[in-house]
């Protein structure tokens, strides 16, 4: 046996008694449940007494008309749809009524047309209020479904970036024990690539948006700990960050800081002699195509012949990353020293 339907409850208000007995009559056949009202404050009061699924409403009521009523019924926690009710030749008060909030409107006469018609439109604007729940409902469950998928990103991030700390603090344990300034040099430049990384999974955790990381926080935070890994003396070269607002694809930000990381080493080792102070600048703005310039620039002597410095492992990492980006880093040789560039799309 499929279970029997509860009925349909209507609030019914209308001052016209034998039209709401007809319409208690008729709708009572059809699985309807309905409540008379015989003016709005009684509709009103009602409403405050028990739930009702749908309301008709009547215009012409002694004291106060359908349309001071109508705000009445629908400023309440949750209001029921509600149907207005008016006369053949008042149409432009049953387009008030719609702009005032009513789901629909019935021409009221006392023909068996009317309380067919007034069923259609209850059960239309029952449905639509269903549609409506259901939406809301859906809408609520992909919500919580974000949120508990950026709540686990979240925390992926900062597992992420706390093992990447770690893996940084065994190599700073490791080169206490390496006497090799060749073994010593290499474990710094990884160690540096591992925190570039390292720093972007440590931004998306501290930040409310999981897919874009802010170059310019991003950069700061990444120049001050290569500042402090790479040049740690007071005449190594001063880094210093010029950086434009602008947010990057999580993608992006770990190609950049890889680059910004091999670049900044390599001007670190080369482009000034021991004991020579110098900058090193660290440059982020948007160009006039709507793209993104990188440059890392000093004013060491330059290339000499033309080529990076370096074991060339440098080089590849960088034409990686910059191939990530669908780019690459172009030298500048009209420069005194080493401005090496990188476009990319935002």
């Amino acid at each position: 046996m499929t279970p029997e339907k509860p009925p349909i409850r209507l609030l019914y208000i209308d001052d016209d008694r034998g039209l709401s007995r007809l319409v208690q009559k008729e709708l009572g056949r059809h699985g309807y449940e309905v409540t008379l009202a015989a003016d709005g404050d009684s509709g009103i009061a009602a409403l405050d007494a028990a739930d009702y699924d749908v309301c008709a409403l009547d215009h012409y009521m002694p004291g106060r008309d359908g349309l001071d009523v109508l705000p009445d019924l629908l400023h309440r926690p949750a209001p029921p749809p509600v149907v207005y009710v008016t006369g053949a030749q008042e149409g432009r008060i049953a387009v008030a009524a719609l702009r005032a909030g009513a789901a629909d409107y019935v021409i009221k006469d006392v023909s068996e047309d009317f309380t067919a018609l007034l069923r259609s439109a209850l059960e239309d604007a029952l449905l639509r209020r269903r549609l409506e729940r259901e939406n809301e409902e859906a809408q609520e469950q992909v919500r919580l479904a974000r949120d508990r998928a950026e709540a686990m990103l979240r925390e992926v991030n900062h597992r992420v970036g706390n093992s990447l700390q770690l893996v940084s603090t065994f190599m700073s344990l490791q080169l206490r024990h390496l006497a090799d300034e060749g073994a010593r040099s290499a474990l710094k430049e990884a160690q540096a690539r591992i925190e570039a990384v390292a720093h972007v999974h440590r931004r998306l955790y501290t930040s409310g948006d999981m897919e874009t990381v802010d170059m310019q926080a991003y950069l700061e935070g990444l120049v001050d700990e290569l500042s402090k890994s790479l040049g740690p003396d007071d005449c190594s070269p001063n880094i210093a960050l010029t950086a434009s607002a602008m947010r990057v694809t999580t993608d992006q930000a770990v190609s950049l800081g890889v680059v910004v990381t091999e670049l900044v080493t390599n001007a670190v080792k080369y482009a000034y002699a021991p004991g020579q102070t110098g900058e090193i600048r660290v440059i982020l703005e948007p160009d006039a195509a709507g793209r993104a310039i990188l440059t890392v620039e000093d004013d060491g002597p330059g290339l000499g012949d033309g080529k990076p410095k370096g074991t060339g492992l440098g080089g590849k990492i960088i034409t990686a990353m910059a191939s990530g980006l669908r780019s690459a880093v172009e030298f500048d040789g009209a420069h005194k020293g080493v401005r090496a560039r990188l476009a990319f799309d935002l």
